[in-house]
């Protein structure tokens, strides 16, 4: 069965920092990339980062470049995403997503890498607050 899986959302206080996993369960090889997305009230789902699963290159949304970094361990099919210095403002739900290989999906373009989204997790909540 295909699965994404979040975890490591919560509570943080402005300026902390925080780790989100996401871990895929069949896929094997069957994708392109992974990327993390998250979606705040009242805005559009916006892209962070992304990996490309044949060469692990990453590729991060200019915005987002600095304070957050994206990472894979292919041992265990997850993907990391690390935040610090959160804000007020990166307070959302994160999704990770998959772009399957023969699939299509939601186009994004996430720091230069077009991808079609087409299997997403079901998010976790990150709450940015003293």
């Amino acid at each position: 069965q295909v699965k994404l899986v979040e975890s490591g959302g919560g509570l943080v206080q402005p300026g902390g920092s925080l780790t989100l996993s996401c871990a895929a369960f069949g896929f094997g090889r069957e994708y392109h990339a992974i990327g993390w997305f998250r979606k705040a009230p009242g805005k559009e789902r916006e892209g962070i980062a992304c990996v490309r699963r044949r060469d692990d290159n990453t590729y991060y949304a200019d915005s987002m470049k600095g304070r957050f970094s994206i990472s894979i361990e292919h041992f265990n099919n997850t993907v990391y995403l690390q935040m610090k210095n959160l804000e007020p403002e990166d307070q959302a739900i994160y999704f990770c997503a998959a772009d399957r290989v023969a699939a299509s999906g939601d186009n994004y373009v996430v720091g230069g890498l077009k991808a079609q989204y087409d299997y997403w997790g079901q998010g976790t909540q990150v709450t940015v607050s003293a």
